[in-house]
């Protein structure tokens, strides 16, 4: 991995000419939105275009997105033809997907799959997990096993089904072990640096272009709990 300047902060997993691969920092947007703060893509952009002395806009596709205050892995497109190749592997879910998530009540089974049905609220943007289907809502399935006890927490290793709204914070805080620091989903506090205990651990793929395998691990942040796991 390397980590780039504290300008930026950019810590970059994998690069090519076709993909680039970052570690998102809590409080990161992967994408311009209402909020005007200046995303991800664009820092991502500059890198580029200033190490290769790109003249005029560099090409960079959002293929995918993480919430605001989760970490972890985002994959960006660098061509028009690996953006394309991208969107067709995570839409058709051929792409394997690994969390960590530190929750503060402990599941009653150290390892589990959980089905739900996912109602969004678009008014607070937040989701619901329900245990029958309702009205409007979409089937969630993930799967969880106990990592590690820490002497408040447990630290889960999850992997993903389905790629729903707020789908692991919904489903986690269903079953009463919700997202350390995700007050949205009944954790009791928020953390320091407005961030949840969240991390998009994992991701392996066939690349878009050469085919070959990728698989790329992201550091957890370099902070107390995360360090225990």
């Amino acid at each position: 991995m390397k980590v780039l300047s504290n300008k930026t902060n950019l810590q970059i997993l994998h690069e090519d000419n076709h993909i680039i691969v970052v570690n998102k920092r809590v409080g990161d947007i992967v994408q311009g939105d209402k909020t005007g703060d200046k995303p991800l893509s664009d820092v991502v952009k500059e890198y580029i275009k200033d190490k290769y002395n790109k003249p005029g806009d560099v090409f960079l596709g959002v293929i995918h997105r993480l919430d605001r205050p989760t970490t972890g892995i985002v994959v960006f497109a660098r061509t028009s033809k690996a953006l394309t190749r991208m969107n067709e592997l995570f839409s058709n879910r051929e792409t394997k997907k690994t969390y960590w998530a530190i929750v503060k009540n402990k599941p009653v089974e150290a390892t589990a799959k959980l089905v739900h049905f996912l109602k969004r609220n678009e008014k607070n943007n937040t989701s619901k997990a329900h245990l029958k289907e309702v009205p409007d809502s979409k089937l969630a399935s993930l799967d969880y096993t106990i990592i590690k006890e820490l002497q408040n927490y447990t630290a889960l290793e999850i992997n993903l089904h389905t790629g729903r709204h707020h789908q692991i914070r919904a489903q986690l805080s269903a079953i009463g072990s919700p997202i350390k620091g995700d007050l949205k989903y009944g954790a009791d506090r928020s953390n320091p640096d407005g961030g949840i205990h969240l991390h998009a651990r994992k991701l392996v793929f066939i690349h878009p272009v050469t085919k070959e395998n990728i698989i790329i691990t992201a550091p957890t942040p370099d902070e107390t709990i995360w360090n225990a796991v």
